[in-house]
C-alpha cells in the first residue's frame, strides 16, 4: 500500500512539473544514472583485471623460480653422481696418499660449485672431506664420523634432496659451514608468535651416491651438497633469472626469498639500506596458508616494510614433509599508482564526456521548451492586462513555431477587434451624451426610458462587435486547435513527455470558445433568456448550495444559514441559480485556509416602495480593497489567475435584466465584526417590464 502510494505521489509530482523540468529529467536521466553506473562497473571490471594480470604474472615468476630451483637440486644429484664415477676419483681413493685424495675433492667442489663433498667409508666412517686440509686428514683418517643412513645394508637415495639438519649434523658434515647457522630472529610485523630466538637448523640441497669398482661393488660413500643459509649468491642468481634488469616497469623491484619454515634464511629483500632481512619471519596468514595448508600463495603480502605481489610455494623433503617455502614478489606500490592513475584518467575522460553530452542535451531541450514557455508566458500577460504581449519570431521551423506564429495571429485579431470595440463605445459614449444634454430637461420617465435606450444601444454594438470578434476569434481558434491535433498525430507516443501541457493549450482553447459564448450571452441576452416564474429564493439557495457541496467538502468552511425571506421574486430559476453558485465559488475560493459561509435572505422594500428580497453571501476571508471594489463587475477583470473576469460582469447583466442589482463590500464596512466580504443580491417580487416581455 505504502508503494502504491509512494507510485502515485511521484505521478503527480511528475505531472505538475513544467516542460522545462520534464526535458531535462528526460535529457540528464541517461547521463547522470544510467553512464556513472557504466563508469563503475568499468573501474571495477579494470581493477579487477589489473590484479589478476599482476597475479598471473608474479605465478609465472613463481614457476620460473621454482624451475631453476629444481635445476640446481638436479645439478647437485647429477654432479655428485658424476664425481662419483669418476676417473680421477677412483684413482686417488685407490693411491695410499690421503693428501691427493682430499685434493680432488676440495677441486671437485669448487668446479662444482657445492659447499661440501665428503667420502665415506662402507661402514660410515668419514674417509676424506673437501673442507679439510692435507695435515688435518691425515691426523683425522681414524676417526669415525657415521650416519644412520650411510651404515652397512642401507641404500641411501641416490638422487639430490631437500633436507631439513640439526646443527650437530651439519656440523658433523661442514663444520666449515657453522658461521651461516645460528641466525639471529628479528622481530616482523604480523608474524606468527613465537618463543624462538635464534634459527639454528640448515636447509641443505644434499646427494649421495656410491663409488663402485669395475664390477659395480660399492667401494664408499660419496656425499656432497649446497647450504642455502645465507646462500646470497644462490638467491641473487634466481633473483636476476626471475627479474633481470628492465623486467619490471614503474620503478618496481623484484625480491626472491628462501624460507627454512617460516625464517628467511636467504633473502634480498632488504631491512633497511644495504642490511638483508635475513632473520625476519614470513606472515601469520601466508604461514597457515602455505606452512600448514599446503597452499600456494598468490596475492599481496605484507613483506618486512612494504606490500609486494607476492607468490610463496612450500619446499619438501624427501619424506614430503613441508620444511621451507620458496618466494618471489615485486614491489606492489609503482603497479598501485599506476591503476589508481588509468582509474583516474578513464573516470575523467567519461566525466568530460558527461558534460559535453549535459550540455548538448541541454540546448536541444531549450529548443522545446523555450517556445512552450513563451507562449505560456504570454497568454499570462494577455491575462494580466498586457494586450501587447507577443510570442515574436521564433528560430523554429517546427509546430511548435507554427503553432506560436498562430497564437500571434489571434492575439493580433483580439487585440484590433478590442480597439474597434473601444473606438466605437467612445462614438456610442458620445452619442448618449449628446442625447443625455437634449433630455436633460425631460421627465424621470424620460430618464429612465433614456436610461434603457443607452443599455439597449450598448447591447446592440456589443452585440455587433461581439458576434464580429467571435467569427474572426473562432477561425484562429479552429486553426490552433487544428495544428494540436496535428502535432498529436506526427509526435505520436513521443508527445507524451508534453502531454499535459498540450492539454494545458486545448483547455486555454476551450476558455476562448467559453469567454465568446458568455459575450454573446450578455450582449444578446434575449437569446439565451428563460422563463420568469416566482422563485422562493430560500429553496434556490439551498439548490445552489448542493452544487457547491463538492468544493465545500475539500475545505475547512463551515455554512452557515440565515433564511427570514418569506416573499417570491420574479426571475428564471436557473439563472438565479447560476449568480448565486458564482458568488458562492468566488467566497469559497476567498478562504482557501477555512472559515465561515454566511448565507442570508431577508425582505426588503426599496426606496420606490416595491418589495423584494435582499440575498446576501457572505465569508470570512481577506475582503475587497477599494481598487477591487472600483472594477469589481468590470468585464475580463479578475483577481485569479485561472479567471477570466466575465462571471461578475454576466451575474450583473442577469440580475439587470429582472429589475435587481448586485452590490459588494466589506462586512467591517457595514458595522459587523467579522472580517471578509458581502456580496448582496436585490431583486423584485414584481417583474421588471423587460422580464415581463420574455418568453
Amino acid at each position: 500500500m505504502g508503494r502504491r502510494l509512494s507510485t502515485q505521489g511521484l505521478r503527480l509530482r511528475w505531472q505538475h512539473l513544467s516542460v522545462r523540468h520534464k526535458l531535462m529529467a528526460l535529457s540528464l536521466l541517461p547521463l547522470l544514472v544510467v553512464l556513472p553506473l557504466l563508469v563503475a562497473a568499468l573501474v571495477l571490471w579494470g581493477s579487477s583485471a589489473y590484479d589478476r594480470l599482476l597475479i598471473t604474472k608474479v605465478r609465472s615468476d613463481l614457476a620460473v623460480a621454482r624451475g631453476y630451483f629444481d635445476q640446481v637440486l638436479a645439478e647437485v644429484g647429477t654432479g655428485t653422481q658424476a664425481l662419483a664415477n669418476s676417473h680421477t676419483l677412483h684413482l686417488a681413493l685407490a693411491a695410499p696418499q690421503p693428501a691427493a685424495l682430499q685434493r680432488e675433492l676440495a677441486k671437485a667442489r669448487q668446479r662444482l660449485g657445492f659447499d661440501f663433498v665428503n667420502l665415506y667409508t662402507l661402514d660410515g666412517q668419514l674417509l676424506s672431506a673437501s673442507w679439510q686440509d692435507p695435515a688435518s686428514t691425515v691426523a683425522n683418517a681414524g676417526a669415525r664420523m657415521t650416519w644412520p643412513d650411510l651404515a652397512p645394508g642401507s641404500n641411501p637415495a641416490p638422487s639430490a634432496q631437500l633436507q631439513l639438519l640439526s646443527h650437530a649434523n651439519l656440523l658433523a658434515l661442514a663444520p666449515h659451514l657453522t658461521a651461516r647457522l645460528n641466525i639471529a630472529l628479528i622481530p616482523t610485523q604480523g608474524a606468527a608468535p613465537s618463543s624462538r630466538s635464534v634459527e639454528d637448523q640448515a636447509l641443505v640441497m644434499l646427494a649421495n651416491h656410491a663409488v663402485t669398482d669395475a664390477q659395480g661393488r660399492p667401494l664408499a660413500w660419496l656425499r656432497a651438497g649446497v647450504l642455502l643459509n645465507q646462500n646470497l649468491a644462490l638467491i641473487d642468481h634466481i633473483n636476476h633469472i626471475v627479474y633481470p634488469e628492465g623486467s619490471l616497469p614503474l620503478g618496481s623491484v623484484g625480491t626472491a626469498t628462501l624460507f627454512l619454515d617460516d625464517v628467511r634464511v636467504t633473502t634480498n629483500v632488504r631491512l633497511f639500506q644495504d642490511r638483508r632481512a635475513i632473520g625476519t619471519r614470513v606472515s601469520k596468514a601466508v604461514r597457515e596458508a602455505v606452512l600448514v595448508r599446503g597452499e600456494t600463495w598468490l596475492d599481496r603480502a605484507f613483506v618486512v616494510n612494504d606490500w609486494y605481489v607476492s607468490a610463496y610455494e612450500p619446499l619438501h623433503n624427501d619424506q614430503g614433509a613441508r620444511i621451507g617455502m620458496l618466494y618471489v614478489g615485486y614491489l606492489e606500490t609503482p603497479f598501485r599508482q599506476t591503476k589508481y592513475g588509468m582509474l583516474a584518467l578513464i573516470v575523467g575522460i567519461f566525466a568530460v564526456a558527461m558534460v559535453l553530452a549535459a550540455w548538448l542535451s541541454l540546448r536541444w531541450a531549450r529548443s522545446i521548451f523555450q517556445p512552450v514557455e513563451l507562449m505560456n508566458r504570454t497568454m499570462q500577460q494577455v491575462q494580466d492586462g498586457n494586450a501587447a504581449a507577443r510570442v515574436g519570431p521564433l528560430a523554429q521551423q517546427d509546430e511548435l513555431g507554427a503553432l506560436a506564429s498562430h497564437l500571434d495571429q489571434l492575439l493580433l485579431a483580439v487585440d484590433d477587434k478590442t480597439r474597434t470595440l473601444q473606438r466605437w463605445g467612445q462614438e456610442l459614449d458620445a452619442k448618449v451624451t449628446e442625447r443625455t444634454r437634449a433630455l436633460a430637461e425631460s421627465h424621470q420617465s424620460l430618464k429612465q426610458a433614456q436610461t434603457q435606450l443607452v443599455k439597449s444601444e450598448k447591447l446592440a454594438a456589443i452585440g455587433q462587435l461581439t458576434a464580429s470578434v467571435a467569427h474572426e476569434i473562432n477561425n484562429p481558434i479552429a486553426v490552433m486547435q487544428g495544428n494540436l491535433d496535428l502535432v498529436r498525430e506526427t509526435l505520436g507516443q513521443q508527445a507524451l513527455p508534453v502531454a499535459p501541457e498540450l492539454k494545458l493549450m486545448d483547455q486555454q482553447i476551450e476558455r476562448m470558445r467559453l469567454i465568446v459564448t458568455q459575450l454573446l450571452q450578455y450582449a444578446r441576452p434575449n437569446d439565451y433568456a428563460g422563463y420568469v416564474e416566482a422563485v422562493d429564493v430560500n429553496d434556490a439557495l439551498a439548490s445552489s448550495l448542493v452544487l457547491v457541496e463538492h468544493l465545500l467538502n475539500r475545505t475547512h468552511i463551515r455554512v452557515q444559514r440565515q433564511w427570514q425571506a418569506s416573499r417570491l421574486v420574479h426571475i428564471n430559476r436557473q439563472e438565479l441559480q447560476q449568480v448565486l453558485i458564482n458568488l458562492m465559488v468566488n467566497a469559497i475560493q476567498a478562504m482557501p485556509e477555512g472559515g465561515e459561509l454566511l448565507l442570508r435572505t431577508t425582505d426588503q422594500t426599496d426606496a420606490q416602495g416595491q418589495a423584494g428580497v435582499r440575498i446576501e453571501v457572505c465569508d470570512t476571508g481577506a475582503g475587497l480593497s477599494q481598487a477591487n471594489l472600483a472594477r469589481l463587475f468590470s468585464p475580463f477583470y479578475t483577481t485569479k489567475n485561472d479567471g477570466n473576469g466575465l462571471g461578475l460582469w454576466i451575474s450583473l447583466g442577469l440580475v439587470e435584466r429582472y429589475g435587481g442589482s448586485i452590490r459588494a463590500g466589506n462586512r467591517r464596512d457595514q458595522g459587523e465584526d467579522s472580517p471578509g466580504a458581502v456580496f448582496a443580491v436585490e431583486l423584485l417580487c414584481e417583474p421588471s417590464d423587460e422580464a415581463a416581455s420574455q418568453p
